[in-house]
């Protein structure tokens, strides 16, 4: 008959504690400024607890020596995964920042909830949808999924940054520029091909007032057409939640 000691269980249990404090202060929603700290704290017991009795039996022993390490690889692996699934929201966040300055809208801002700093009223449109097309996924079972996965493909205290581990994670980071550009395509290269014709127009006829008539054409052209692409976000959206998912499984299998 197998016995378990009460330091293996406090120290398997924490471990899973440890990972998950890093995933979930760096996660979408869950790592938001908005969410009180006592909040996140219940949120990373309640799992720990649900997610012990099926990984107890996975979980090596480990000395008291040894914690110390095995807390900084399991914080750095939860950050990780954390951060590969917020880069969607980063790239969102971007492109609103960009359509801002090109609709015109650069000088409105206001409180965002999520970062509690002060933000474009595009770029927190652009999030807000984000946000509401990420809750519509179960995100509970979505988190649970990802650390229960994260595990079985990384035991804890078998991480190594290796030189793939660092070159991916910094073309992650790079691709939140790639993201960006594609939500912001639509209304960037309509208010991009507004400034070239009323540029030609005013060319053609300096007389005519288009330096007061071109930032409301940009701002009414720029709406309408960010309105008829919302149809296509959610698609969008979720096959870039599914990248970063894909990418936080390439992260931990880098990480072995």
């Amino acid at each position: 008959m197998t016995t378990v000691t009460i330091q293996e269980v406090i120290l398997g249990f924490l471990t899973i504690t440890v990972r998950l404090s890093g995933l979930v202060l760096f996660a979408p929603f869950f790592g938001s400024a908005s969410v009180p700290p006592r909040i996140k704290a219940a949120i990373v017991l309640a799992l720990s607890l649900l997610l012990y009795p099926t990984l107890s039996a996975s979980l090596a022993h480990r000395d008291l020596s040894d914690w110390p390490v095995l807390v900084l690889g399991e914080l750095l692996i939860g950050a990780a995964m954390g951060i590969a699934t917020n880069l969607v929201f980063d790239a969102v966040q971007m492109a609103g920042q960009v359509l801002s300055i090109q609709m015109g809208y650069s000088l409105v801002n206001i409180l965002d909830p999520q970062t509690q700093v002060d933000s474009t009223v595009m770029a927190l449109f652009h999030q807000t949808i984000a946000l509401l097309i990420f809750l519509r996924l179960d995100v509970h079972l979505v988190l649970l999924h990802a650390v229960a996965r994260s595990f079985v493909l990384l035991p804890p205290g078998s991480m190594h940054v290796s030189a793939a581990f660092t070159r991916t994670l910094l073309q992650a980071a790079g691709s939140v520029f790639n993201l960006g550009l594609h939500m912001a395509a639509p209304v960037l290269s309509t208010t991009f091909l507004t400034d070239i014709i009323i540029g030609l127009l005013g060319r053609a006829s300096p007389q005519a007032p288009l330096m007061l008539l071109g930032p409301a054409v940009k701002s009414v052209l720029g709406l309408a057409v960010l309105f008829a692409a919302l149809k296509y976000w959610p698609g969008m959206l979720d096959h870039f939640f599914q990248s970063s998912m894909e990418l936080s499984d390439r992260l931990l299998q880098l990480a072995h």
